[in-house]
């Protein structure tokens, strides 16, 4: 008895359809493309979660250095003497706390934007091979399915 596929992707559409015979199909080169689109598929998904990883681990990151800096502005603010110097401490930490987060943000939204063109570009680039190879399909069956003329049946005169 033969093993059963672990999986679905484990499973072999090429046994399975070897014996199927369609008039004008090429289902081996129909196979070899669907797995060619699930590959892509594979690897548009490695892209994006690597995508996904690199912005957690950037916000990680983020997160830790702002943590970090909020401590050290909470102490030069107490150092402060004067009413007016912690105003203007506090004013000066406000200021480059949001500078600060508008860059990280920007940074942010740079690798999503990275992340989702090379996700788009590979796709974009997969469909535009599965077009050339429909192309080249359709070629091939019309070169496949020129008819000779038939030979013309012998007509009988009254």
């Amino acid at each position: 008895m033969a093993k059963q596929p672990e999986t679905f992707l484990d499973f072999d559409f090429t046994r399975y359809f070897a014996d199927l015979k369609v008039p004008g199909v090429d289902v081996e080169s129909l196979i070899a493309s669907q797995k060619r689109n699930l590959d892509a598929l594979t690897n548009a998904n490695k892209l994006a979660f690597e995508g996904v990883q690199a912005i957690f681990k950037r916000q990680a990151e983020i997160l830790r250095q702002s943590v970090e800096e909020s401590a050290q502005a909470a102490q030069d603010i107490a150092k402060a003497e004067t009413p007016q110097d912690k105003i203007a401490k506090q004013t000066e930490v406000a200021k480059e706390s949001f500078e600060k987060s508008v860059a990280n943000l920007r940074e942010l939204v740079e690798l999503l934007a990275k992340s989702n063109t090379e996700v788009f570009n590979l796709l974009n680039s997969r469909v535009s091979e599965v077009l050339d190879e429909a192309k080249d399909l359709v070629v091939k069956q019309q070169n496949a399915t020129v008819k000779t003329p038939a030979p013309r049946a012998a007509t009988t005169q009254k």
